[in-house]
């Protein structure tokens, strides 16, 4: 069938160009020739998504229909309903019309047992070309025999009316289970092409048993059996730390854990780009000067196009997308065993918690359901500095169903794998943001380098007073008094002062979970 007839089906007709499945060059010259940004050194593709630089979790939308009224968690998801949806959707292809589109079909799985086949109608060539290094994609013989089960179509040019299209502004991005359709209206931060599938696999994939994670992930060199898992919100260190050169990257934000292994979710990285460092991050500074990769929002000199990694006027969430075999190391199944370690990265502004401990099960739940961190400037639309928030899973934006789902099949799968869990600190030490330093990368690698070859295990102990869970008395590479918070702080009064309003901040955003979960998890909040 022709990529016209096939789009007919869905309802997309009399478009201008189509152009279906093109590979990165050829995105790359359309993208040129419509003026949609300008090729860098190395050939990466500079681009700026103009008005909007971050996503807008606040526009997001689930259609609510019968199928999913009894198990979507609305008091996170935004409901819209199906008459709005379904003026929205006819808007939508009449705005579309006579305009070219880039279509590229695509998986969002590397475990063909579980993985989605998605099809992306985009506006932007650049949207084309950065959603095909973020999903997977498919062999020729495979695109022979693809079959969409979901469909995004994204319009940066079409502005949603909230009267008519039951929205809250003029961009909207919605969910709509029944009839298998992602709409993306009114903005160019292509973060929402891939956010929304993540948001999708967070729906369907616990209904096989597989758990959805907002993590990034690496095993040992040649031995998938040992797998870490890094959960956490953006900025608090997920393709960093992950991408360590003594083992194989996964995956740098989204994975799923089966029955029989981990798998990711995604075929490229989307990076954070403000104040790259060459020598502390190397592989992922390079991948900013390979061909086809896509450098968002970055000032750059308009005659040397020498990047400026430290410059913020346009935004602090500056990023580059790039598919993982820029990145050495990096696997190229996608694959790995159960993990041997979860860690649970939390980026805390408030320079309390300390840079690693050792959680229990139940402790382990607690810290999951709570997702303590902070937003880091500019992932999202009005996040100008880092702003301390509780985001359960480590990712409530992308949670359809109730976070104890995610709790409860998470908690049974390290129970059956034995899964030793921690706990990281990648924010601030010696103070709070805006007195505090920010805590040191190399103090963390040196960290989780002994978390993850066993030897954190046998160390020393000591009870944290604050939340009970276990934290290592000294580690060879780390200075000591780093792994004792009030140590760093001056005033030891103010450390104290600010531990209990925290321990209160947590106890508080927990209740709402109590009814909800085991006696054992109830143990660990109540201190």
């Amino acid at each position: 069938m022709k990529p016209a007839q096939e789009l007919a089906h869905q309802g997309i007709t009399d478009l201008g160009n189509i152009y279906y499945n093109l590979i990165e060059a050829a995105l790359v010259e359309e993208a040129l020739k419509r003026g949609e940004g300008r090729l860098g050194k190395g050939g990466a593709f500079l681009c700026s998504t103009g008005k909007f630089t971050g996503r807008s979790p606040k526009d997001k939308f689930v259609v609510r229909t019968a199928s999913v009224e009894k198990t979507i968690w609305w008091e996170n998801n935004a409901a819209m309903a199906p008459e709005a949806f379904d003026l929205l959707h006819a808007d939508m292809l009449a705005h579309m019309k006579g305009r070219d589109y880039f279509v590229q079909d695509l998986f969002a799985g590397a475990d063909p047992l579980h993985r989605l086949d998605v099809r992306v109608v985009t506006e932007l060539a650049w949207h084309g070309l950065f959603i095909r290094h973020l999903l997977r994609r498919p062999s020729h013989d495979e695109l022979d025999s693809f079959v969409p089960e979901w469909t995004i179509i994204n319009c940066p040019t079409f502005k949603a009316d909230p009267a008519r299209h039951g929205c809250r502004t003029d961009t909207v991005i919605t969910l709509n289970f029944d009839k298998k359709l992602i709409l993306i209206a009114n903005t160019a931060y292509a973060g929402e092409n891939k956010k929304s599938v993540f948001t999708l696999l967070n729906y369907l994939l616990p209904e096989k048993g597989v758990m959805p994670m907002h993590c990034s992930a690496n095993h040992a060199i040649g031995n998938p059996s040992d797998t870490a898992i890094f959960f956490g919100l953006s900025g608090t260190g997920k393709t960093t730390l992950s991408a360590s050169p003594d083992r194989t990257l996964i995956g740098d934000d989204e994975h799923g854990w089966s029955d029989h292994g981990s798998f990711n979710f995604e075929g490229g990285c989307y990076a954070k780009t403000i104040n790259l460092n060459p020598e502390a991050e190397p592989e992922i500074y390079a991948t900013t000067h390979r061909f086809a990769t896509v450098v968002e929002n970055m000032v750059y000199d308009p005659e040397t196009l020498e990047l400026d990694f430290d410059d913020n006027s346009l935004t602090a969430n500056t990023r580059c997308a790039y598919p993982l075999e820029y990145i050495s190391n990096a696997s190229a199944t996608g694959l790995g065993g159960h993990p041997k370690n979860v860690i649970m990265l939390t980026c805390d502004a408030y320079g309390i918690l300390p840079p690693i401990a050792r959680l229990t099960s139940a402790q382990a739940m607690y810290h999951f359901l709570s997702g303590f961190t902070s937003k880091v400037a500019g992932t999202e639309r009005g996040v100008t500095e880092p702003q301390p928030t509780f985001s359960t899973c480590f990712g409530a934006p992308f949670m359809p169903r109730r976070p104890e789902v995610y709790g409860r099949l998470l908690q049974a799968k390290i129970a059956k794998h034995s899964a030793i869990c921690w706990l990281v600190n990648t924010g601030w030490t010696g103070g709070a943001y805006g007195t505090g330093k920010r805590m040191p990368i190399k103090a963390t690698r040196a960290l989780l380098s002994a978390a993850l070859d066993g030897s954190l295990t046998s160390a020393e102990m000591r009870k944290d007073p604050n939340f009970g869970f276990d934290v290592p008395v000294a580690v060879p590479g780390v200075e000591t008094t780093l792994l004792n918070p009030r140590q760093t702080w001056t005033d030891k009064a103010a450390y104290d002062t600010q531990a209990s309003k925290l321990v209160s901040m947590f106890a508080e955003n927990f209740s709402q979970y109590m009814p909800f979960i085991d006696e054992d998890v109830k143990a660990a909040a109540i201190r």
